[in-house]
């Protein structure tokens, strides 16, 4: 199980290292958007480890935790796509 999450984690990393080279080939980005992918890429690995850590919770009211944790990340990265 931990081995397949790492392998996803890692393919995320080289995803995004090979998105970051690609942007900077691209015009420069302003502040506004600096921090606007920086907000994204933070929300997508919370959102990634509270998965993970979905799948390992035992007990009903962790998982119910973890499930709204989702839904609110989930929330959040819709209104930066809007």
């Amino acid at each position: 199980m931990a081995r397949g999450f790492e392998s996803k984690s890692v393919e995320f990393q080289q995803e995004e290292a090979q998105r970051r080279r690609d942007q900077k080939k691209e015009r420069p980005l302003s502040e506004e958007e600096r921090v606007q992918n920086q907000r994204r890429l933070t929300l997508e690995l919370a959102r990634v480890r509270t998965a993970a850590d979905l799948s390992r919770a035992e007990l009903p009211a962790q998982r119910e935790m973890l499930k709204r944790a989702i839904a609110a990340l989930d929330t959040e990265l819709g209104k930066l796509d809007a």
